[in-house]
């Protein structure tokens, strides 16, 4: 069940294309999805869609087998994108998937049996307020315990990644469906980050963050398929498992992401095609 445990992502900003380039990497795509791409004015946020899209295609046709021109990407109606397929894979009862971009960063993440959350943030400095005016604004949605580890952090800038980090996390565990400063973040080093919801753990979720690089931070959560909204739970295989198959799914090891280029994502079409 490892092998759908896959994490991937593209930096945007190493690829400069021809009109001629990237009409062809959009041409690899099914049709429907080519004005989600062309609607977009600035160059980099068409590049940002169409990575978007080609990362999509490539995990599931590496992770599942499918060739390219039988796979049906769909979206929910929040945008979240979904796999068509009435065939069920025993080796991932349950294969699902998300995307995030931010800054020069495209990512993917997939789950065999959790429901996986993933999320991109750029850290940006403040303006005219200092970091620690630009914090204050967001105090009332942490605890007293997460504010005071925040303030205590260190310097100007590492309380202000420190900041970050935590609302980063905090952000991932909306869907946990309390108020935020009811919901505390705890870690060792930003490892082993744990829930606790007014003094209870809870055991349901996982999270990880780590670095992209260039600064980006990325965040990674795995949480029961029960508790995806209503139009994406219609599109997972299952949504109740037995308590040990949802321990196993939740304690599979994590991976790290592996650094493609678009040129990468290309050729595996390419070859697909030529099979």
């Amino acid at each position: 069940m490892e092998e759908g445990v896959e994490r991937r992502a593209v930096d945007i900003s190493e690829w400069n294309p021809t009109s001629h380039q990237f009409s062809f990497a959009v041409s690899l795509l099914p049709q429907h999805h080519h004005s989600s791409v062309t609607r977009f004015v600035k160059m980099e946020d068409r590049k940002r869609a169409l990575e978007s899209r080609l990362l999509q295609y490539a995990l599931v046709h590496q992770a599942l087998g499918i060739p390219f021109h039988q796979i049906i990407v769909r979206r929910t109606i929040e945008g979240k994108p979904y796999l068509e397929s009435d065939e069920v894979n025993p080796e991932f009862p349950n294969f699902n998937f998300n995307t995030s971009h931010h800054g020069d960063y495209v990512a993917i993440a997939s789950e065999p049996l959790c429901l996986v959350v993933l999320d991109i943030v750029s850290p940006i400095i403040p303006g005219k307020e200092t970091n620690l005016e630009f914090i204050q604004n967001f105090s009332q949605y942490f605890s007293a315990w997460e504010w005071n580890c925040i303030v205590r952090a260190g310097t100007s800038d590492e309380i202000l990644v420190e900041f970050y980090r935590k609302a980063f996390v905090k952000a991932m565990g909306t869907g946990l469906a309390y108020r935020l400063d009811n919901v505390e973040f705890h870690h060792t080093k930003w490892t082993n980050i744990y829930v606790n919801m007014n003094g209870e753990f809870k055991n349901g979720w996982r999270f990880w963050l780590s670095e992209l690089g260039k600064g980006q931070l990325v965040s990674i959560a795995r949480g029961h398929p029960r508790l995806a909204a209503g139009s994406y739970k219609r599109t997972l295989e299952r949504v109740d498992f037995r308590e040990e198959e949802y321990q196993f799914g939740l304690h599979l090891p994590n991976a790290s992401f592996k650094l493609l280029t678009v040129e990468q994502l290309v050729a595996g079409f390419e070859a697909d095609v030529e099979l």
